[in-house]
């Protein structure tokens, strides 16, 4: 189907179903020469994802030169964040959308979208624009020094946190301390495990039955992963600018029951080699 200007409609993509389970990339049926595939979650997002996409495409082509692609998995937002990242698809060809309509939740739909994916690395950020663009070449600088997975870190040099309260940054680090103390192979691997930006080589997480609960995927990405190498980047969380936070205490709820379920689930620990 083509607009008033000639320009054909890039297909809406519609959620997979079934298993939370990425496929091999010789198994995906692509064949494409993607090599960085970044999913980006969205649910009332619209007045931040036009930004934020225009400003990762200017980023990522230099390194990529065009070998990259924008998965935006929208929960059917109610202001439409869909509708607007899918009018951008027609005139961006590394932008590729998804509507949700049966399922919700970050996690999921991070997988979700790895699962159209086409690269071999295969990456998550905020829509919010809390997650500084800039660093996911940082990310990818990492990736390319052969990391398994590349975590962009509040809890390191060049790190931080903007403007938070004194009872947010209890909160962050008391739930940190609780997850290193109930699954200290898992959590303890890293400095920020309630980070929600970071890259990951499809074959550490290929055929894996993923199972999240909330909205905290690295943890399970680490705790059911295939994952050697781990290395971190420092980067300064921002305050929104647009928009409201969604943060609430059931996702710290979800984030103790995640722990508890991923602790029961460890029968063998994970590999525990690690290169900073």
């Amino acid at each position: 189907m083509k607009d008033a200007r000639g320009t054909s409609d890039p297909p809406l993509y519609a959620a997979p179903s079934g298993p939370l389970r990425v496929s091999p990339k010789e198994m995906s049926g692509t064949g494409s020469d993607v090599r960085l595939s970044l999913v980006i979650p969205t649910f009332n997002e619209r007045q931040n994802i036009e930004a934020l996409i225009s400003q990762l495409c200017s980023l990522l082509e230099a390194p990529l030169a065009g070998a990259f692609e924008l998965i935006v998995v929208d929960d059917d937002s109610p202001d439409e964040t869909w509708r607007l990242a899918h009018e951008l698809a027609r005139d961006n060809p590394r932008l590729r959308v998804m509507r949700r309509t049966t399922e919700k939740g970050l996690s999921s739909a991070v997988i979700r979208g790895w699962q159209i994916a086409r690269g071999d690395i295969l990456g998550v950020i905020d829509a919010d624009l809390q997650h500084p663009p800039e660093t996911a070449l940082k990310l990818w600088n990492e990736i390319a020094q052969g990391a398994d997975l590349v975590v962009a870190s509040r809890n390191i040099k060049g790190g931080g946190v903007s403007d938070w309260s004194i009872i947010r940054r209890f909160l962050s680090r008391g739930a940190q301390l609780l997850g290193t103390i109930v699954l200290p192979k898992v959590v303890g691997r890293v400095t920020d495990p309630m980070s929600g930006f970071f890259f990951i080589r499809r074959q550490s997480i290929a055929d894996v039955a993923l199972k999240p609960l909330g909205y905290k995927i690295l943890i399970e990405v680490i705790g059911r992963g295939r994952i050697k190498w781990i290395s971190e980047v420092g980067y300064v969380f921002q305050e929104r600018t647009e928009g409201g936070s969604k943060v609430t205490w059931k996702q710290y709820i979800d984030y103790l029951r995640h722990l508890m379920r991923l602790r029961l689930a460890s029968g063998a620990s994970p590999q525990t080699d690690q290169h900073e």
